[in-house]
């Protein structure tokens, strides 16, 4: 009798400890996937990563052109005059501007000027 309650009490602690070491091994499992450090966060991180290395590389391509904008209005009287009337509206004393509008702008205030029609 003393065996079989023996017999039975390691196997009661056998079971125990393949349990607890089941519920362990679980945890640690969705620990590495859904913690801190976990792999979710992990790709996250790698996407966010590449997004930022793709920006900074247009930023530099950016500044690239900016530098030879630059270059060209240091050297080249024409090119700052040239920049001064496309990007300030910048004119002569005895010029005219006449101002085009863009197709999306002029459809736009048909539909308005139609719907205060109605």
């Amino acid at each position: 009798m003393k065996r079989q309650e023996e017999k039975g009490k390691t196997h009661f602690r056998k079971r125990l400890i393949i349990v607890a070491l089941s519920f362990l091994f679980f945890i640690l499992l969705i620990a590495s996937f859904f913690g801190k450090n976990g792999l979710l966060e992990m790709y996250r991180s790698k996407k966010r990563h590449d997004a930022l290395v793709r920006e900074v590389e247009q930023l530099r391509r950016d500044k690239a052109g900016l530098e030879r904008e630059i270059e060209e209005l240091e050297r080249n009287p024409e090119a700052v005059e040239k920049t001064a009337r496309e990007k300030l509206w910048l004119m002569e004393p005895d010029e005219l501007v006449i101002v085009k509008k863009k197709k999306e702008e002029r459809k736009e205030k048909e539909k308005s000027d139609k719907k205060l029609d109605k």
